[in-house]
């Protein structure tokens, strides 16, 4: 028998169309709705239908980018990775885990022109796809947006821990592939010396641009953007804030630069729903996701 991979989301995403697996040279867009390693204030499990239920009433036009959602190539939605609910949170992601890999099969994701956009969920979902890309891409750029480094080698007992993501994607890293990191203003000492040793964190906006904007128009990009890289009084709905953060017009001038680059993936996690009673974080993160749907659309060539 046939084991369930995917459940329909309660509405599609505005303007997506349906598809039960990855669609070849086209955007798919998928949750992963995992919360069972956040350690503070859990609620990302529900965030993949609440941005798409948002994005039904927000324009589709993006006056930052002058596209918009009505008028580019086309994209699918395939719904939510079953996630269970057994208790046992390290075999529940495991086991969600495999169910994305029994998903992605032997597709050949450079050769069929597969990318993902993914919506979590705790940070923790991003390694099942950022290790597919990283095993696919030799020579792959991983941007990573947050409040965190999530370098930890485990935290609270779990070794796929929302603050050891980075740590976990490292661990598939060869020696063509990239990483470069903005709006970290938390970790351990220990996290520090090793982005300072490696030269990973950017010093600045102007510089985490500067570097996209350098990098050769072909080279593949993955972007991992955690929520709380957007300051609490912009974005309070998510579990782990901290002050000192992003506005969205810094996102705004990386998503102009990512725009004219090769971006084969990217994953938006850590809304928490249940703790912005107002729902404006869910808008917030939904116009971040509008404008991401938007930044693969290669217009010169007329195709994602």
């Amino acid at each position: 028998m046939t084991e369930t991979i995917l459940y329909p989301p309660k509405c599609l995403y505005r303007t997506a169309r349906p598809a039960s697996r990855p669609q070849p040279h086209s955007l798919n867009m998928i949750g992963f709705g995992f919360d069972g390693t956040a350690c503070f204030r859990k609620g990302t499990a529900i965030a993949p239908d609440a941005i798409r239920l948002v994005a039904s009433d927000i324009e589709s036009y993006s006056p930052y980018l002058d596209l918009d959602l009505e008028e580019t190539a086309p994209f699918y939605d395939l719904g939510n990775l079953i996630v269970q609910q057994s208790g046992d949170a390290h075999q529940d992601y495991l086991a969600t885990h495999e169910r994305f890999l029994q998903l992605a099969g032997d597709l050949d994701f450079a050769a069929a022109g597969i990318k993902f956009l993914t919506l979590g969920g705790e940070h923790s979902i991003s390694y099942s796809f950022v290790a597919r890309y990283l095993q696919t891409f030799p020579d792959l750029v991983l941007l990573h947006l947050d409040a965190h480094a999530d370098l930890r080698d485990e935290y609270q007992g779990y070794h796929y821990s929302h603050a050891s993501i980075i740590r976990r994607c490292l661990d598939h890293f060869g020696p063509g592939h990239q990483l470069l990191q903005f709006g970290i203003r938390s970790g351990t000492k220990d996290e520090y010396v090793w982005m300072r040793e490696n030269h990973t964190l950017a010093p600045s906006l102007d510089a985490f641009v500067a570097f996209i904007e350098g990098l050769p128009a072909s080279r593949p990009i993955y972007l991992t953007l955690d929520l709380d890289y957007f300051d609490p009084a912009f974005l309070p709905g998510t579990g782990t804030p901290e002050p000192g953060g992003q506005d969205f017009f810094s996102f705004v001038r990386i998503i102009q630069a990512l725009r004219h680059k090769n971006m084969v993936a990217a994953d938006v996690v850590e809304l928490s729903p249940p703790v912005d009673a107002s729902g404006n974080s869910d808008v917030f993160a939904t116009k971040v996701v509008r404008e991401l749907i938007l930044a693969f659309y290669r217009e010169a060539k007329n195709e994602r």
